[in-house]
């Protein structure tokens, strides 16, 4: 089997109103050329000032899950709705990512398990525990077309929650980022494609673009690479939609002919 995928970059800014119009043109553009599967960034219909999130932040169900079903509806695709801050009791959010599913319900909810608190001297601080709540559970979503498995951003840095989504049947990884600018240059590329071999799956990854005046800036380089590790499509430094080929008969063929998930030894 195979379907066309589609990864989404964007700069989300303190304007919700604005941020979700870009992300529904761009929706809308992946799916006029074909994709079945799309995927948006983390935190794509707001990024502001971390004192405000918890303005910000909404139910599950809220106003922008409602938009991005009714969008994933109409088109007949699935949407990955990156992120976005979810409302919960008490002074913190969720990081979530919904998976919804051709017919606009949500089929999979992640909710970000590692929180990216760092203090790096060449000029990128924030401490994402202060406002936020990490998740828990591992979350690997049935598909028409394969097992699909969430992960958001800083998660790229712990291989370990791959090989367990691995363990739970998924095929395709998506990783909705706001990746640093400082980090990315040195360390996107390489953990993306170190996370596709190892775990033999497509990496889907969008990416936020260029500097936000309340945060630091992005990386972009929004990326899907194969099961062999190969970049299919790699965005700019600017907006954008790139697509790639999903054929699950090659991934099928890379685990067969190279069959090291099947190696493992557990110490």
């Amino acid at each position: 089997m195979k379907f066309l995928a589609a990864a989404i970059q964007m700069l989300a800014t303190p304007d919700k109103e604005l941020n979700l119009r870009e992300a529904e043109a761009k929706v809308r553009q992946a799916a006029a050329r074909g994709a079945k599967v799309v995927a948006l960034p983390e935190v794509f219909n707001w990024r502001g000032d971390k004192k405000e999130e918890r303005k910000h932040a909404e139910p599950v169900s809220g106003p922008t899950a409602r938009l991005m079903a009714r969008l994933a509806q109409e088109l007949s695709i699935y949407l990955l709705c990156g992120s976005f801050l979810e409302e919960i009791p008490g002074s913190k959010a969720y990081n979530t990512s919904l998976l919804l599913d051709p017919k606009g319900i949500p089929i999979a909810c992640y909710r970000k398990i590692h929180l990216f608190d760092v203090d790096i001297e060449r000029g990128v601080s924030t401490m994402e525990s202060e406002t936020r709540q990490p998740g828990e559970d591992i979350v690997v979503a049935e598909t028409e077309f394969c097992p699909m498995g969430l992960t958001i951003c800083y998660d790229l840095r712990f291989p370990e929650l791959y090989r367990a989504l691995v363990a739970k049947g998924a095929q395709l990884i998506f990783v909705p980022s706001a990746f640093t600018a400082l980090t990315g240059e040195a360390h996107w590329e390489p953990l993306l494609r170190a996370r596709a071999i190892e775990n033999q799956v497509y990496i889907v990854a969008p990416d936020q673009i260029g500097k936000n005046p309340k945060s630091f800036a992005t990386y972009g380089n929004s990326m899907i690479v194969d099961p062999w590790g190969r970049v299919l499509a790699r965005a700019s430094d600017l907006p954008a939609v790139i697509f790639a080929e999903v054929d699950l008969s090659y991934l099928a063929k890379v685990r067969a002919e190279l069959p090291s998930l099947t190696h493992r030894k557990v110490f």
